[in-house]
């Protein structure tokens, strides 16, 4: 059974659609494999068995009866845990929402729900998706499976590790700064984010709203930009979601990349970038070469202020988000407040961990009389000029290329002391979240402790299909989507 958590999703849709498998007991091999492995990694928050055999089981009664299977039907998914699955709990891994159970679907969890897609459980991330790590988690940490000692990334370490682990074969993480593409980077696996308004934020826990946006996760660019299709689409309750027809991603996988222009980003190749990455995106330019592509260099001098920019809108969009959380109406509440000011300071202070405060603290006083114009004003007006540096660099190549991260996974603990560090773990992916443009990083070798090294991928808004197949030509010229975790506790 190992071998099948090994495949791919698309071949594991199939052996289901050709009845060599059923779909209930490829979700029971995920959920045994969660069970064998998990207290090792600590990628799941909880484990939603039941839901995920329900749907299994109507996956195998759609096909006894000859029905056709909607796109990936069968292939267990994890949940990353700031999603709402009704009867489960989703906590955004924080003690104020240790007890808190979903009231209604996010839209996305319905659409899975929909397709017939197993959710095995709800995957652990930074508290309220805040951390480059996946040590913010108020629960427990998640460990990378290539090496136990190392971290995931953050915030979506959890759906990350599932999926690099074999626990699950599919996941969907949120991203705001870099917290899908960065521990898919991390852990050897497709991270993607699309286009912001390509997917519904609705059932969503928010951290900053204007950058947040829900991805896939998956061990190939195919799978990722099936899962995509599924999660895609315009939704009413969701103001900022996008009305525009849901793309075939998957159609121009393999489309001639021959004569396309692609940019290799001089300003994210710095001293900064460790040897190991250097070479696996010098690589990456030599396969595009032996494609047909053009790779020239471009320089986007503006991309320097983006941490700084992203740090002033992401904490003022979180002082505000998280303002809800309040001990009143759900979450956790102090015991016997005095008032109810006193009732609001403890009940936050207890159920906040230490970044999401200093977050909270940062965006506040950003916000506040006599300051406004000084940070948050200023910084949305930088953010217009770094999206128009990228929208003036896309009228010259189809593509632009970068590391992922500067470096491969470091190891826990070794950052957790100094934010300033963690923070600029992100430098390279917090752009394509300001400008709202589609990215992906993509497994691209590994550093000389065997430790995976992702290579980030973007486009112009609504190019995700140019994405996939920018992502897929790469990925078809290597083998490194094949390997898998070497640990003890991983696959091979």
């Amino acid at each position: 059974m190992d071998e099948i958590l090994k495949k791919s999703a698309t071949e594991q849709h199939k052996m289901i659609a050709e009845k060599q498998i059923s779909a209930t007991e490829l979700t029971k091999a995920s959920l045994k494999r969660i069970n064998d492995v998990d207290e090792k990694i600590g990628a799941f928050n909880s484990i939603t068995e039941e839901i995920a055999l329900n749907t299994a089981k109507k996956v195998d009664e759609m096909v006894a009866a000859g029905e056709k299977l909607p796109l990936l039907a069968g292939v267990p998914l994890a949940l990353k845990d700031n999603m709402n699955l009704i009867g489960s709990k989703t906590t955004a891994s924080s003690k104020i929402l240790e007890n808190f159970v979903s009231p209604y679907n996010a839209t996305v969890t319905q659409k899975l729900l929909d397709n017939g897609i197993p959710i095995i459980g709800k995957a652990n991330l930074d508290e309220f998706a805040m951390g480059s790590s996946n040590e913010n988690s108020a629960f427990k940490k998640v460990h990378n499976p290539w090496d136990l000692n190392k971290v995931p990334g953050g915030s979506s370490g959890g759906s990350a590790a599932s999926v690099a682990a074999c626990e699950a074969t599919l996941a969907l993480g949120s991203d705001t700064g870099g917290s899908i593409r960065l521990p898919a980077s991390f852990c050897g696996v497709v991270g993607m984010k699309p286009t912001y308004g390509r997917v519904s934020r609705y059932g969503l826990i928010a951290f900053a709203s204007s950058l947040d946006q829900i991805g896939p996760f998956a061990r190939t660019v195919e799978d990722a930009a099936n899962l995509l299709e599924v999660i895609s689409g315009h939704d009413t309750h969701d103001s900022t979601s996008l009305d525009i027809p849901v793309e075939h991603y998957a159609q121009h996988l393999n489309d001639d990349i021959k004569g396309k222009k692609i940019g290799v980003i001089s300003d994210l190749m710095t001293d900064a970038v460790s040897e190991d990455v250097r070479k696996a995106v010098e690589h990456a330019v030599n396969v595009y070469k032996s494609l047909g592509a053009e790779v020239v260099e471009v320089s986007l001098p503006k991309l320097k202020y983006s941490i700084g920019i992203y740090y002033i809108l992401a904490t003022a969009e979180c002082s505000s988000n998280l303002a809800r959380f309040d001990g009143v109406r759900y979450g956790h509440r102090t015991s016997n407040p005095e008032n109810l000011i006193d009732l609001y300071c403890k009940s936050r202070a207890e159920g906040f961990g230490d970044e999401v405060k200093r977050r909270i603290m940062l965006g506040t006083y950003a916000l506040s009389s006599g300051y406004y114009d000084a940070y948050y004003k200023k910084a949305q007006q930088m953010r217009r000029l770094v999206a128009d540096e990228f929208n003036e660099a896309f009228k010259n190549v189809d593509a632009l290329i970068s590391p992922t991260c500067p470096n491969t996974a470091f190891e826990l603990g070794a950052r957790t002391a100094d934010p300033l560090a963690m923070y600029l773990t992100d430098i390279a992916t917090i752009s394509a979240n300001l400008v709202g443009i589609p990215a992906m990083s993509v497994p691209a070798g590994f550093d000389s402790d065997g430790m995976p090294i992702g290579l980030q991928i973007m486009t112009p808004q609504l190019k995700e299909s140019d994405l996939f197949n920018f992502g897929y030509k790469f990925e078809q010229e290597n083998d490194f989507y094949k390997q898998f975790a070497k640990d003890v506790c991983a696959c091979a």
